[in-house]
């Protein structure tokens, strides 16, 4: 196949058709077909209207990649609660377009961002995006296929899909990460990816990686000059506190090693990092004015209800609390709780020890009941449509941590309790979530 650059021309598309149909003899529009194939478009119309999109929009055009059409209306959602948060540059595309900040706006504003003028019409494309020829939409193919060498070929084609935008502003780079396999990151790399850009989120190559736990793709992107003190998803959302969030401690230590960033309490409770909490939070439970700053991020996604942090001193160590235990910081849990952090707080969608069972944290389960947690605690838990009256069986069952349900049951742990939202109990969830072994050792108990 031949390469198409970065910035096409039409015109000039134009006039290696007519050379070719001079040259072998054959019709104007057989010239094309050819062209177009050779580009991997199914016909001439396909590729003048690639191409024309590119022009016209140039680097700011978003790709389309994905063949669910739901996937643009999920991303719609996220994109709104980004800019409904703040997030910096999360509002300007509404801007640009002149749109409100509503469902339908945030719609609209996904679609002019793909270079179409309606939702509908963005809708109807994607539908047939698998036959399009569409270059990104194939390298995102190669991407989800764990298939380097697909991608390097395509590479070779089409030079600007190292720099290229898909949905969101996401690029290949950040979906490698995505995928566990280093090996696409590594080729990207190598043909001039930015580990620094991030989408319209802010979300970074990094973000992605401790997001998902790659120790050694965390390690890939520092040595290529990924940034670590950049927040996405709101301010001190770094790559550290977003591995923190998730409980990821080979990525968050990594980090940590680097940078601090932002330093406040949950990411001294998160790291079990003794000498900083003990800054931040003195014997007597005050606080200084950095533990409590930079507290902007809470989700990692638009999955998470909204929620705004505050600055009264008992939410910043009830937040912490929560946070060292998903990470398994049982110095860090007798510290924060001897100093005033609640046992049954709540700060956004967990307690500590809901956290800790959902996380599989076994150390952190057992200092929370030792500490004096009601292992019947009934609250919320993740997204709206999921955590309602939930207890920490629930969630340890959900995850089939077993050593995690035998603690909680040893301490006094309900094995007929029902959540709010399913009626289900601890069993039954287990069942759900397709974990067999929880759900026999709950049969068991």
């Amino acid at each position: 196949m031949g390469t198409l650059p970065a910035k096409p021309s039409l015109d000039q598309l134009r006039k290696r058709a007519k050379d070719l149909a001079r040259a072998e003899a054959v019709k104007l529009s057989e010239a094309q077909f050819r062209i177009a194939r050779e580009h991997g478009f199914p016909s001439w119309p396909k590729l003048q209207a690639y191409v024309r999109r590119v022009i016209e929009h140039g680097e700011t055009l978003q790709h389309p990649y994905h063949e669910d059409v739901e996937y643009y209306a999920g991303r719609a959602v996220g994109l709104l609660a980004s800019a409904e948060d703040e997030t910096p540059g999360a509002r300007e595309p509404f801007d640009r377009w002149n749109q409100p900040l509503t469902r339908d706006g945030a719609r609209v504003v996904v679609a002019r961002e793909h270079g179409f003028v309606s939702w509908k019409t963005l809708r109807e494309y994607v539908k047939s995006l698998v036959d399009s020829g569409e270059p990104f939409a194939r390298a995102y193919r190669a991407v989800e296929a764990k298939d380097p060498e697909a991608l390097e070929t395509l590479l070779g084609e089409f030079p600007g899909l190292v720099t290229a935008r898909g949905t969101n502003g996401n690029d290949l780079l950040g979906m490698a990460g995505a995928t566990g396999d280093e090996r696409l990151s590594r080729v990207l790399l190598d043909h001039g990816a930015d580990p620094s850009h991030g989408n319209v989120h802010g979300w970074t190559p990094l973000h992605q990686a401790t997001y998902s736990n790659q120790a050694r793709l965390v390690d890939l992107l520092l040595d290529a000059g990924a940034p670590v003190a950049v927040s996405a998803r709101g301010d001190g959302g770094t790559p550290l506190v977003v591995a923190l969030f998730w409980g990821h401690r080979r990525a968050a230590e990594k980090l940590a090693a680097r940078d601090l960033a932002p330093g406040n309490l949950r990411v001294a409770a998160g790291l079990g990092h003794a000498a900083l909490l003990d800054e931040l939070l003195k014997p007597d439970g005050t606080l200084s004015r950095a533990a409590g700053e930079h507290r902007g991020f809470y989700r990692p996604h638009s999955g998470f209800p909204a929620w705004r942090p505050g600055d009264d001193p008992a939410e910043v160590r009830d937040e912490a609390l929560a946070w060292a235990a998903r990470n398994d910081r049982a110095d860090a849990l007798r510290t924060l709780v001897a100093r005033g952090a609640r046992l049954d707080a709540d700060v956004y969608r967990g307690t500590a020890l809901t956290w800790a069972a959902a996380f599989g944290k076994l150390a952190a389960v057992r200092t929370l009941l030792d500490l004096g947690a009601d292992v019947n605690h009934a609250g919320t838990f993740g997204g709206p449509s999921h955590g309602e009256g939930a207890t920490a069986l629930h969630l340890a069952a959900q995850s089939g941590h077993l050593d995690v349900i035998r603690v909680l049951v040893e301490g006094g742990a309900d094995l007929t309790v029902r959540d709010a939202l399913f009626d289900s109990t601890p069993e039954s969830w287990a069942e759900h979530c397709d974990q067999p072994a929880a759900k026999e050792l709950l049969r068991s108990l």
